[in-house]
């Protein structure tokens, strides 16, 4: 007998591998062994997922520096939990576009004054299309986002003597703080969009306590002082807005190189 996952011979007593550490299966797949199998990945009150997801609200530096530190068995990996948030961020936008899609839920008087100044007429952010457009490729701008919140905390304890962890080690961090504010997100905005709550509305509240979350999750990992971790908190901001500026003015940059090439070929 043979492990089905790396290949190497196992005894028939064996019930997990000593290589890969996968369990056995020795029975043929039923309908009853499947359901087992889900509710013991996803449904059961003691299973990684659920685990991940409470500890990263009363423990998070359980869960991020943990994981840093080498605990990869007790909480779900980070790319698999940062991929089962894409997928709640998913259903959100599907729900948001064939459920909760009542075009009163997202108006904006912000937005609309902005729109009906001098010279806005053919500006395109203002139309309820890029709105759409938006919404249909979050994932795709939670996960860019990812590498640059991490360069900002990481420039911003490496500047402030805290030079625990490198960057790929910031990456780790950010990617469960993005999968658990993506994930209750999700849940929120669909909640609150059924009983006819605004959408940006609820954007305002629902960002303003991601950055409360966000700075205690900071508190918690760098073992900081409140006043500290605010002095960092207010750094990172700055930090991120520079690395905006900057990719900004590189994006310009190299669009106009391009097109000056394109003009001169």
């Amino acid at each position: 007998m043979h492990c089905k996952n790396c290949e190497i011979p196992l005894s028939k007593n064996q019930n997990y591998c000593f290589e890969c550490g996968a369990r056995v299966i020795k029975n043929r797949l039923t309908i009853k062994a499947l359901f087992q199998q889900i509710n013991a990945e996803f449904l059961s009150m003691d299973n990684k997922l659920f685990k991940t997801f409470i500890h990263l609200f009363t423990k998070p530096e359980a869960v991020i520096v943990g994981y840093i530190n080498g605990t990869r068995k007790k909480y779900i990996n980070v790319i698999q939990y940062f991929a089962i948030a894409l997928t709640f961020l998913g259903i959100q936008v599907f729900l948001m576009e064939h459920w909760v899609n009542n075009p009163e839920l997202y108006e904006s008087t912000f937005f609309d004054n902005l729109s009906n100044l001098p010279g806005q007429e053919k500006n395109p952010f203002f139309k309820k299309m890029e709105f759409e457009e938006f919404n249909s490729f979050q994932s795709l701008f939670y996960t860019i986002s990812i590498p640059f919140s991490a360069l900002a905390t990481w420039l911003t304890y490496w500047l402030a003597g805290f030079r625990r962890y490198n960057f790929t080690e910031h990456v780790v961090l950010n990617l469960y703080y993005g999968a658990q504010i993506i994930i209750i997100s999700a849940f929120f905005y669909i909640a609150f969009l059924a009983f006819g709550y605004n959408y940006f509305t609820l954007n305002a509240i629902i960002s303003i306590l991601t950055f409360f979350y966000l700075f205690y999750v900071l508190k918690r990992v760098f073992s900081t002082s409140f006043w500290l971790t605010l002095g960092h908190f207010i750094l990172m901001f700055l930090v991120f807005f520079l690395i905006l500026v900057a990719a900004t003015i590189l994006v310009g940059v190299i669009t106009f190189i391009i097109i000056l090439i394109k003009k001169g070929g």
